[in-house]
């Protein structure tokens, strides 16, 4: 079997933050780290979703044509998540020629299908910017809350869905004039109404899917499919190649899916011998993975699939769609246009990577939402990384550094303890390897904790600091077997915190095949041999004390 993952693209204005990281990317990597270590192959692609009215907004704000703001902010993206340790094997971007070619190679197929429909729409029209202003073009006074800048789609004070038309005093996104008149315009519908049974059926096929995938699936099937416009008044995006269309591009949530493939394609004119159609047609051994939070499940559980089964051509679908809920903040939801919360930038100046890595993960919104606190954060890093892994770690080098000249050392013979650690590693490495083929990253980071705490647990009762003095031999005994617990956590955080496992691996001077092992061997106590050398790195962790969660709290507008 091989896998294919993607998680979300993320929109391409601004940098993402924590809530967009472990709704979709994170979990996604850590997957993908996983599978890789058992030996499996993989293929993890991603990118920027370039088009549509924000990112024609976010370039208009900083005075910049669209397509040099979007390759500005595809390339500071890029650099943030490589610096957050994301292992896509490819990050690619929706203004690609490849996926302009497959967007309007899936509606030629979908129009010769008979399931697009031309359909003429009223929308506001500006007379003094010349053109139709799509629905976040508009802005103007909520008619529901009163908030005086809500969007033509919707308001962000009170979450209304609306229409442009129901603004009061609307005005131009553009220019702010507020001569605006309404116009009809001729635009593209998916027919979904027409999809929605062979939908339905594929979805209801899915007894794997989580509880919250299924459904949100279900539930838009169940309240009926109508047509969607897959067509804009922007020149932004992948031309329309239909007659009468010059001035249209095709609608953001029509080319993003696509995307994936063309990603893929692109990948795969940079690997030498590999065919991106094997993993998207010829692709009976794929099993495909997405990964991404509940907003938009309703466009990866319905609208993607009724594209790819309109085209009646066999492109892969995907097998499972993690869904996740939101990660809040405070009470509150994160929001990249409204500046709530913490951002992928921002937090790589306040933390190392691993930090940020563990910590959400071991609070993923899977069951229902969760909510990020800078006590919480405090909390992991303090009891968990500092004290469980870190403290370990740095305890026993520095001993073995300072009583057995820094070598492995020799001696001893294992007791019943060693045995019982052997045992207890085995099956908390079992344990996190089935959560992580599972997704349950929750219970797969509470299994690494409890990984760490049974060598901690371990040298409280062996105590080699008091054996040294009695019996040097045991204590050697001791030493030598943390010592390859240390390389057995460093396997076992890899997927989780990789820059740490690295500096572990390192210090451990451990062989390439030494630190790459799957869960199910890892577990051998014997592969670091006495008089091997080693060094003692810095602390891994530094803790967090209660002034500096107090001065994060200030500068971020974290409650209590």
């Amino acid at each position: 079997m091989r896998y294919l993952i993607t998680s979300a693209l993320p929109y391409i204005n601004g940098i993402k933050h924590l809530g967009n990281l472990v709704g979709s990317m994170l979990p996604a990597d850590v997957y993908a780290r996983f599978l890789r270590q058992q030996g499996e192959e993989v293929l993890y692609i991603c990118g920027t979703d370039e088009h549509g009215t924000p990112a024609e907004l976010a370039a208009l704000e900083e005075n910049l044509d669209v397509a040099t703001y979007c390759k500005r902010q595809y390339e500071r993206q890029s650099d943030v998540y490589k610096r957050f340790g994301l292992s896509f094997d490819y990050f690619g971007r929706t203004s690609s020629i490849e996926n302009h070619e497959l967007t309007q190679h899936f509606y030629r197929q979908l129009d010769a299908n008979g399931f697009i429909e031309e359909q003429e729409i009223s929308q506001i029209y500006s007379i003094e910017d010349d053109r139709f202003l799509p629905d976040r073009y508009v802005v103007g006074t909520c008619p529901k809350c009163g908030y005086e800048k809500a969007r033509g789609d919707q308001c962000e004070n009170c979450t209304s869905v609306l229409s442009p038309t129901d603004l009061i005093e609307p005005r131009s996104a553009v220019s702010g004039s507020t001569h605006l008149e309404v116009r009809t315009s001729k635009h593209l519908f998916l027919r979904l109404d027409q999809l929605s049974e062979e939908v339905r059926t594929w979805v209801e096929q899915q007894e794997s899917w989580p509880a919250l995938t299924k459904s949100i699936a279900m539930k838009w099937l169940n309240e009926g499919l109508q047509s969607r416009g897959i067509t804009r008044d922007l020149s932004w995006g992948v031309p329309v190649p239909r007659a009468g269309f010059d001035n249209k591009v095709f609608y953001v949530w029509f080319d993003a899916p696509i995307g994936y493939v063309a990603a893929t394609k692109a990948w795969a004119s940079q690997v030498e011998g590999r065919s991106w159609l094997d993993w998207w047609q010829n692709a009976s051994d794929v099993r495909y993975v997405q990964f991404m939070a509940k907003d938009n499940l309703p466009f990866h559980t319905i609208m993607w699939p009724a594209m790819i089964l309109g085209t009646r051509e066999p492109w892969k679908m995907a097998d499972y769609i993690k869904g996740f809920n939101w990660l809040n903040y405070y009470g509150g939801k994160f929001s990249t246009s409204s500046k709530r919360g913490v951002f992928l930038d921002q937090a790589l100046e306040i933390l190392p990577a691993d930090y940020w890595r563990y910590t959400l993960i071991a609070s993923s919104p899977e069951s229902s939402d969760s909510a990020f606190t800078w006590e919480q954060l405090q909390l992991k890093v303090n009891k968990e990384l500092a004290d469980n892994l870190g403290n370990f770690v740095n305890r026993i080098l520095k001993f073995a550094n300072s009583r057995f000249q820094g070598m492995v050392p020799a001696g001893g013979e294992p007791t019943e303890a060693e045995h019982q650690l052997e045992k207890t590693c085995q099956e908390l490495m079992a344990k996190i390897a089935g959560h992580l083929q599972a997704m349950e990253f929750r219970k797969a980071a509470e299994g690494l904790n409890a990984l760490w705490t049974a060598g901690n647990q371990y040298i409280d009762i062996r105590a080699p600091w008091a054996l040294f003095k009695s019996n040097p031999d045991e204590a050697a005994l001791v030493i030598r077997t943390c010592i390859n617990l240390i390389r057995i956590y460093a396997i076992a955080a890899q997927p989780f915190i990789p820059f740490t496992a690295q500096v572990i691996s390192d210090a451990l001077k451990l062989s390439a095949a030494e630190r790459t092992s799957s869960f199910a061997a890892a577990v051998d106590f014997s592969v670091i041999q006495p008089e091997r050398t080693f060094d003692v790195p810095p602390p891994l962790f530094q803790k967090l004390d209660d002034d500096r969660i107090a001065e994060l709290k200030t500068q971020f507008g974290g409650q209590d």
